[in-house]
């Protein structure tokens, strides 16, 4: 039997642009049902307007993932507008740009209670009524970085290893109970999360990295991710020739750590 995606009841977090908004895009024109979070309103309902959707098949969600309090009650209200979540796009979260000796363990922290509490805190949230259903999928926007450490990306990375480590176990948790979990690992995609990150004062980066900006496009990584939930992939890796980083440290990792060791830190 084909995939459909129609009526299709989708959050994305961190919908407000790059990947997030990319992926609102092609899961509307698919047939399916949005919900869009992140911390910024007035994007979500520029998003949303672009789209030129029917209010009852969007629900504009605002979400800080520093702040877990309210996750139950944003999901008791997808449920209560949708009736069900068949997929959850954990894409919100931000980057670094500083050297470990020069990040207060603050700066460490607040990346972390983003990219890995958050995301699984509202993972957490919607994991009961995808069991009571018998159905979902959680597709996770990882990082290549997730896969190896890279300079001025020392808690970064470390929360993107988390994210590995705890849905791994998660998808052998709920086989079972038919609910699938794709992780994603982009490498270099034309967004501003380089422009996003955060610097070891708390700042902004303010640069655009130029490896970024000759990146793929945000809708093609989007287009992948798709590919990958139809496909029911377990783990995608999208972007260009960094990604022959991932199979040389899989298969040669001290001539790796050589070659990585020699990569122009940006």
């Amino acid at each position: 039997m084909s995939f459909s995606y129609q009526n299709k009841v989708v959050w994305i977090t961190g919908a407000s642009s790059g990947i997030g908004e990319a992926l609102a895009h092609q899961f509307y024109a698919k047939g399916c049902k949005l919900v869009l979070s992140s911390r910024r309103k007035e994007e979500l309902e520029r998003v949303s307007t672009k789209l030129s959707a029917n209010s009852s098949n969007v629900l504009i969600l605002p979400l800080d993932l520093e702040n877990t309090s309210t996750i139950n009650e944003l999901t008791q209200k997808v449920i209560q507008t949708f009736g069900k979540i068949d997929i959850l796009i954990n894409n919100a979260g931000f980057s670094q740009r500083s050297l470990v000796k020069d990040t207060p363990l603050e700066i460490d922290r607040k990346l972390m209670e983003v990219n890995f509490f958050g995301t699984i805190a509202l993972t957490k949230s919607v994991l009961p009524y995808m069991i009571k259903q018998k159905n979902g999928h959680f597709v996770v926007v990882s990082s290549i970085a997730g896969k190896f450490g890279f300079y001025f990306r020392s808690a970064y990375s470390a929360s993107k290893h988390a994210l590995h480590g705890f849905f791994e176990a998660l998808r052998m948790e709920v086989f079972n109970d038919n609910i699938k979990i794709l992780m994603v690992c982009p490498g270099k995609v034309k967004t501003n999360i380089s422009i996003n990150a955060i610097t070891g004062d708390g700042g902004k980066h303010n640069v655009m990295d130029q490896s970024q900006e000759n990146g793929v496009s945000a809708d093609e990584c989007a287009k992948q991710i798709l590919k990958g939930i139809e496909n029911n992939k377990y783990e995608i890796f999208i972007g260009g020739k960094e990604l022959r980083a991932i199979w040389i440290k899989r298969f040669f990792p001290n001539l790796f750590t050589n070659l990585i060791r020699k990569q122009k830190p940006e």
